[in-house]
């Protein structure tokens, strides 16, 4: 299945026999949560996730955004009228950071059909609502590790022997500027790849041939494994959904540059290189 819908797509399926899940995932990095924006507006039937207490743990030596406990997100998703048997939609207002960061979870847990709206609420141009949604509950059980996972031995490992992207500004990842962590630069051998570059200036991802060219020029030519990393595993999700519109499965390292960095013992590498 396609792990992007249209808008247009979404609308007509609202309308038919077996309507989505659809879950608001609007976000803002340092917070407060966009509960109050969703309640303004939202897709119709849509339920707020708050990514910060229930797409993570909270913040500490695994990172900023360290996995969920897995029954806090599990009485997340089945609160939210999530079941197996059942589409999920997932949006935020426009990067698609914080919906992917949903879409991994819910695949990583054994979500058969999890789809994220091209170019999010932006893109939306159908009728809005306001207030909370009040789903019926859900039935769905996670079951971790569906899709591969990194943690910060694997990704040095897979920076050797495979393909590692960061998904970061570049800026970050040659060390020129940190503005969160506790100090600049990437994980030696991991390649630069902005996931800002995935996406046309209207916020839709680029089509799937342009992506698998982009990831090609990087070194994704399907000869080796890929992983994906960022700042904590938001905007990696975004870069690995980015993959899998290209036909490319690539692994998350979710604890990323805010776990790895929090180590001193850990390498750092500067500048524009790799290495």
């Amino acid at each position: 299945m396609n792990a992007i819908i249209s808008a247009s797509r979404l609308a007509s399926d609202l309308t038919g026999p077996n309507p989505p899940v659809v879950l608001d995932i609007r976000w803002q990095l340092g917070g407060p949560n966009l509960r109050h924006a969703y309640e303004e507006a939202h897709i119709p039937g849509a339920v707020y996730v708050d990514l910060d207490t229930e797409l993570a743990g909270p913040a500490g030596a695994a990172g900023r955004h360290p996995l969920p406990d897995p029954e806090v997100f599990a009485e997340a998703m089945r609160a939210a009228g999530v079941s197996a048997d059942r589409d999920v939609i997932v949006y935020d207002g426009g990067l698609g950071w914080a919906a992917a960061r949903a879409w991994w979870l819910l695949r990583w847990t054994g979500h058969p059909s999890v789809r994220v709206l091209d170019g999010g609420l932006a893109a939306w141009s159908g009728p809005v609502e306001s207030g909370p949604a009040a789903p019926a509950a859900g039935t769905f059980v996670p079951a971790p590790g569906k899709v591969s996972l990194l943690d910060a031995d694997g990704a040095a490992a897979l920076a050797r022997t495979g393909l590692l992207l960061d998904a970061r500004a570049a800026e970050r990842y040659r060390g020129d500027v940190e503005p969160i962590d506790r100090v600049g630069g990437h994980i030696p051998g991991a390649v630069s790849a902005p996931t800002t570059a995935n996406v046309a200036e209207s916020g839709r991802f680029l089509p799937p041939a342009e992506l698998a060219e982009r990831f090609a020029s990087l070194g994704a030519d399907g000869s080796s494994e890929v992983g994906v990393y960022c700042g904590s595993g938001v905007s990696g999700a975004h870069e690995v959904l980015a993959l899998a519109v290209a036909g490319i499965p690539a692994a998350l390292y979710v604890g990323s540059w805010s776990e790895w960095s929090r180590d001193e013992g850990r390498p750092v590498a500067t500048g524009p290189d790799p290495q």
